[in-house]
């Protein structure tokens, strides 16, 4: 996939689990998995900014692209 997914490093710098972020942003913990494993094929903009938010952090420091297409998982 062509953007890689840095949840799980913000939260470990932020000293939170994915649990308490779950209460915080009100999604279940099993999509909050799935997004953090990178395996999401989408995420509402409502979702991020609440992430951003409650982890003070920019969408960069959590979405990264990794320079390849989509399809072309080389890396």
């Amino acid at each position: 996939m062509a953007i890689k997914v840095h949840l799980e490093e913000i939260l470990k710098e932020r000293n939170m689990t994915s649990k308490e972020l779950c209460g915080l942003i009100g999604i279940t913990e099993a999509n909050l998995s799935i997004l953090r494993s990178g395996k999401a094929k989408g995420i509402r903009f409502g979702t991020i900014n609440k992430i951003c938010y409650h982890l003070q952090c920019d969408v960069g420091d959590i979405l990264k692209f990794d320079g390849n297409p989509e399809g072309n998982d080389e890396n």
